[in-house]
């Protein structure tokens, strides 16, 4: 979970996404006999000793280590403008039974503590702003202006998800498409800003451990269905756009039991040599299916082919030795991973 601190915020931290808030952060406190001012820009700090009798200071700079790498999850894209504020989050949750709000830093970090029944919604709302002449402790004794603060974590049975990219704040950073389903072509940012969905911190180890993006899809299901202005989700291990009704459709009926949506949270390209090849597969399993040619001739065939095997694939966890089966045409095709285990190789018989 995103922590932010008294007097040093910590912010999310994720491959493509870094806070900003247009200026230093300067906090300052006071460490007997010098008093130290710690100085953010971006990932580097500085930590300023000013000593009371007037020397001209020591200064310590250091590039906090990056923290290990996380899933970028999901993006959600709205036409420009029409990304979704904390108070349109909070009416959703209010009607979930399995989804709850567990931390609002713009909540959290209110300045006194408050009956939320007596809390004026605006009041807390993404456009309140602290007084300018206030002093910090009546400011809430934090460096972080409530303008930065826009993400919240959501808890769904159990797991929390951190959304980021909510209005009126910065929108996340636009994901990289290639592939689109259900779309007319693929999104842009010149017509769209993006919100995103990631794991909490606590599940940073097993992001892709099919619990916890079943849950994170449930949750970006269930947002379809109350952010009227969404039009697209986007699923970057695989660099897809995916239409919300094409969306909503395919990912219940996994989550219910069915086939995975292997269009969509997969994709497939034509290689050089004129094979099929997942894109996006390896996230789930380790492993990319690789449909070779001639059996790769007829595209659509192959597609097909390649939808059905990876369903079987997501449910067996990947493939390490060779095996036959029966197309759906009758015929017997041969799967073996690659040398490097890398790709599992299909052709017929």
């Amino acid at each position: 979970m995103p922590n932010v601190a008294k007097w040093e915020p910590r912010w999310p931290a994720a491959s493509n996404w870094e806070y900003s808030s247009g200026s230093s952060q300067v906090c300052g406190f006071f460490a007997a006999p010098a008093s130290i001012v710690t100085r953010r820009t971006g990932k580097n700090r500085q930590n300023i000793r000013e000593f009371p009798w007037g020397g001209t200071g020591q200064e310590e700079t250091s590039i906090e280590a990056a923290a290990p790498s996380r899933p970028s999850g999901f993006f959600m894209l709205f036409p420009k403008g029409k990304r979704p504020t904390r108070r349109a989050l909070r009416d959703f949750a209010q009607t979930q039974r399995t989804t709850s709000i567990t931390h609002d830093p713009e909540f959290d970090s209110f300045p006194r503590p408050v009956d939320p029944e007596a809390l004026q919604a605006d009041a807390i709302d993404a456009d309140y702003h602290p007084n300018p002449n206030d002093s910090p402790a009546e400011a809430g004794d934090t460096c972080a202006s409530v303008d930065d603060l826009v993400w919240v974590e959501m808890m769904r049975e159990g797991l929390t998800f951190d959304i980021l990219g909510i209005a009126p704040g910065d929108p996340a950073a636009f994901p990289s498409i290639e592939h689109h389903f259900d779309l007319e072509s693929v999104p842009s940012a010149s017509g769209y800003e993006a919100l995103q969905i990631m794991p909490g911190q606590h599940l940073s180890g097993g992001h892709n451990a099919i619990p916890v993006v079943k849950s994170m899809l449930a949750l970006a299901r269930d947002l379809t269905h109350h952010l009227e202005h969404l039009e697209a989700v986007v699923w970057p291990a695989a660099r897809s756009a995916i239409g919300r009704r094409f969306f909503e459709s395919v990912t219940t009926a996994w989550l219910e039991g069915g086939a995975f949506p292997a269009l969509g949270l997969t994709a497939f390209t034509q290689t050089m040599d004129g094979a099929i090849q997942s894109v996006g597969l390896d996230f789930w399993i380790g492993q990319e299916l690789r449909i070779e040619a001639p059996l790769s001739a007829d595209k659509v065939a192959a597609t097909r082919l390649g939808v059905r095997l990876i369903n079987q694939l997501i449910i067996v966890g990947g493939l390490t030795e060779s095996e036959r089966v029966t197309a759906p045409d009758g015929s017997r095709l041969v799967m073996r991973p690659s040398r490097n285990g890398k790709f599992i190789r299909v052709w017929q018989e």
